[in-house]
């Protein structure tokens, strides 16, 4: 789009480069006056004008400034964060750290006693050597008690053990039964055979060396009168029921009978049915046909091994000789077992067992 205006008439033709390019325009082109040219700038051009380009070297810049603009902004957000993440393990260590004290200081409250009831319990100085002091005179005192009942307990334990001690020996010298017994062995005692029981023979042992006498295991009477007593050193009869009769070494007045039989706890049957259990005591005069009834009694195997029974023999009489009759046993279908047998009284002078025989001589 162009501004065509008519050169006026007589109007001189410029000189120089103007004049110049007026010449050298084609016929028939407008001739623009100077004063034109100079309103000219004045018009809108810039619509017939192109855009500015910009310069590469103008965005290079413009980019490396925001480059770096992002790179502070970045470096600040990263230290932002850093301080955020420290603050938060600080928080953390913190709400820890009280947690940790917070139950250590309950487990104090729990393990040690309130301190409220300390005041109450503060004593002075003199308050506490005092009772330091009266505990000390109660430790002593216990001390001396302690010390009076370990001498009494030893006394008690000497004069027991000199009780017990005598108490052995006197049962030692006088037989276990504080008695004499006139129907052992040794003081001139002995067994009756005719007057006796025979021996039990047991047919399923019964070999043919044990019919000799140093190898036949079946005791004699005369164990009766021994006072070794152990299990299976006895003398065993057929049955339930038979006699021994016993010849004292003299006259004696009797007043008691003791037997003797192991106990249970160390019979090797595991029990104490072949002892006897109802016997009778007959006192025999010279003549061996008048018996005197001495009384009739049980021996329990339940109590004491040796059992003392006090004969009937009122007024006394004195006997040479004494029967014990067994009745019954405790059971033994085959046998009954003697182990030992004791007559206890007072020995008399010939002349005197004759006179109290004729009184109390009579027929059983």
């Amino acid at each position: 789009m162009g501004w065509k205006l008519s050169a006026e008439a007589g109007a001189p033709e410029p000189q120089g480069a103007d004049g110049l390019w007026r010449r050298n325009q084609p016929a028939g082109t407008p001739v623009v006056s100077e004063e034109q040219l100079d309103v000219l700038p004045t018009l809108d051009m810039r619509q017939e004008m192109p855009p500015p380009r910009v310069s590469k070297s103008f965005l290079n810049q413009l980019f490396q400034v925001l480059s770096v603009l992002l790179s502070l902004v970045g470096d600040v957000l990263v230290s932002v964060y850093r301080e955020v993440c420290s603050i938060r393990f600080l928080l953390t260590a913190v709400s820890l750290l009280s947690l940790f004290l917070a139950a250590l200081w309950c487990g104090l409250l729990y393990l040690v006693p309130p301190l409220e009831n300390e005041p109450k319990e503060m004593l002075t100085m003199s308050e506490y050597y005092e009772r330091v002091r009266s505990q000390g005179q109660q430790l002593q005192q216990l001390q001396a008690e302690l010390d009076k009942l370990h001498k009494e307990m030893s006394s008690v334990r000497a004069a027991n053990s000199e009780r017990v001690a005598k108490l052995v020996f006197q049962r030692l010298n006088e037989d276990f039964v504080r008695k004499p017994d006139y129907a052992l062995s040794s003081v001139g005692a002995s067994i009756d055979l005719e007057k006796t029981s025979h021996d039990y023979e047991d047919a399923d042992t019964a070999y043919f060396w044990n019919r000799f006498s140093f190898w036949n295991y079946a005791r004699p009477p005369t164990v009766i009168l021994e006072p070794d007593v152990f299990p299976g050193n006895c003398w065993a009869f057929e049955g339930d029921q038979g006699q021994v009769v016993i010849r004292l070494p003299g006259r004696v007045q009797l007043s008691d009978i003791t037997l003797q039989h192991p106990p249970t706890s160390v019979a090797h049957t595991g029990g104490a049915n072949s002892a006897p259990r109802d016997f009778a005591v007959y006192g025999l005069q010279v003549d061996d046909e008048t018996e005197v009834f001495l009384g009739k009694f049980t021996f329990d195997v339940e109590k004491s091994e040796i059992q003392t029974f006090h004969l009937q023999n009122d007024p006394p009489a004195a006997f040479p000789k004494v029967k014990i009759q067994i009745l019954s046993n405790w059971g033994h279908p085959r046998f009954t077992c003697l182990y030992r047998v004791r007559a206890h009284g007072e020995r008399t002078s010939e002349a005197a067992g004759d006179s109290t025989t004729g009184v109390t001589g009579g027929p059983h």
